[in-house]
């Protein structure tokens, strides 16, 4: 909808949650779910925004990812849903692949109080046959990326004209990717007379732009990240741009994280410090544009099992990620923006664990440390370099190593069925198996180290759902 004559209205909200979503206008169905859920009190942006949304008011809110945000809008797109009519009521945008993986995971949680409620994913980096005859089938909720949505749009294989809910997530992220144009298009395909929700971590000029063409009258949730100062341990280190990276590797060595985000400002900077840490001997990924969205997603796997020490990216290559047990964030350069400095160090230190967020500042990056230190209102803690020291003499080494299964599930393999081949079948305990990922065509299994080749031998000559299978060190 392009509506330039649109005002957005702010109402000051408290940074509250706990309330009880009882207190909310929900069917007894969906209270009945969200206590199945354990789903017991709203957290602050809940609090804020199911008010202005259930009440049917478009809204730009602020939240980052881990604060509840979709359960957020999922309860104001299924209120509005309509089970027995097989038609497109709900649409999320999602900016990439793994945020909208999420999403739909959430709302068909959330969805359980009706049985028919259809969600279908539709992202890019897989087939479109899949999609389009799903689609064809009927779906009550599509969660995308903007430029495959546009696709199906063009294709005539999707119909937006039952839309009553529309919900931009993330979107300064899909700005930040270019996905303007696509949005647009997308946008113009919607009725007019639908519910808009806009959920952002950061609130940049685009977004004001944004909401201006595409939302009416909205009101806004601004909710800046309040970290706990004894949660999250944050240290300032004065260094030389020179000895920046190599500072980095004393970072570690000093403080053994086992899982590291380390965030710089452009994507050079990011292969630079790579070829440092791998010069090293010190496992690192990165996260980058460039890479395809199946490498991307080993990236992420691999990261999130405690097979990779550290993941160095852009912010906006990490935006939409939700990595738990993160145990420290690097800020290898200073970011202008004190928002997004705040945003960086909030991946750490959640719920009950602790966390380091270490910053390294040249004298030319001093103002923007000025900037931060205003917005968090109180003075940065500074440490010398010189106090840096390895603690011990062993390698950094991360504690587990990922295996690849030629298989996933088209295969029809669970998890369950890799854990079983692995300890009843191949000797191993429950503690030396991670994580297990299975998507469509691959399955991925973390094993400790030190079982790493036999653990992938052992599956090589076994059999995993009464089939012999290829495994690999990814």
């Amino acid at each position: 909808m392009d509506n330039e004559t649109s005002q957005t209205t702010s109402s000051p909200l408290e940074n509250t949650g706990g309330q009880s979503f009882n207190e909310l206008p929900l069917s007894p169905k969906i209270l009945t779910t969200l206590q199945q859920l354990e789903y017991l009190t709203m957290t602050p942006i809940q609090a804020a925004s199911l008010p202005v949304t259930l009440a049917g008011h478009d809204l730009i809110a602020q939240a980052k990812t881990g604060s509840g945000k979709t359960a957020a809008f999922a309860l104001a797109l299924l209120t509005n849903l309509n089970p027995r009519r097989f038609a497109v009521q709900a649409m999320v945008l999602c900016p990439t692949r793994e945020l909208a993986d999420q999403v739909t995971q959430e709302l068909r949680r959330l969805a359980r109080f009706a049985d028919n409620i259809k969600i279908l994913t539709l992202c890019g980096g897989s087939t479109m046959r899949p999609q389009m005859s799903s689609l064809a089938h009927g779906a009550h909720i599509v969660v995308g990326t903007p430029g495959r949505i546009m696709d199906h749009l063009q294709r005539n294989t999707l119909n937006l004209e039952a839309l009553n809910t529309l919900v931009f997530d993330e979107a300064d992220r899909m700005l930040d990717m270019g996905f303007y144009d696509d949005i647009a298009f997308v946008v113009k395909h919607c009725p007019i007379e639908r519910q808009t929700l806009l959920f952002s971590a950061t609130y940049p000029k685009g977004i004001a732009g944004l909401a201006r063409q595409f939302l009416r009258n909205p009101r806004e949730v601004k909710l800046l990240e309040q970290h706990e100062e004894h949660k999250i341990r944050q240290r300032f280190y004065e260094i030389e741009d020179a000895s920046r990276l190599q500072t980095v590797v004393l970072l570690l060595k000093h403080y053994r994280p086992i899982s590291t985000l380390a965030f710089c400002n452009t994507k050079q900077q990011c292969r630079d410090l790579l070829e440092v840490l791998q010069t090293q001997g010190i496992n690192a990924l990165t996260l980058n544009g460039d890479l395809e969205q199946r490498e991307r997603d080993q990236v992420l796997i691999q990261f999130a099992n405690r097979s990779c020490l550290v993941l160095v990216a852009t912010d906006v290559a990490a935006r939409g990620l939700d990595i738990t047990q993160l145990e420290a964030v690097i800020n290898v350069d200073v970011t202008a923006d004190p928002e997004i400095y705040i945003h960086r160090i909030g991946r750490t230190g959640r719920a009950d664990e602790n966390g380091w967020a270490l910053s390294l500042c040249s004298l030319s990056e001093m103002p923007r440390v000025v900037e931060i230190t205003k917005m968090l209102g109180s003075e940065p803690e500074w440490h010398n370099v010189a106090t840096l020291q390895s603690k011990n003499n062993t390698p950094l080494a991360s504690p587990m190593v990922t295996l690849q299964i030629l298989g996933g599930r088209k295969e029809k393999i669970r998890p369950g069925d890799v854990l079983g081949a692995l300890t009843s079948g191949a000797g191993f305990t429950r503690e030396q198996i991670g994580k297990i990922t299975v998507t469509d065509q691959s399955t991925y299994v973390a094993v400790a180290r030190d079982i790493s080749r036999e653990a992938m031998r052992k599956l090589s000559v076994g059999k995993v759902k009464g089939k012999s299978v290829k495994a690999r060190v990814l």
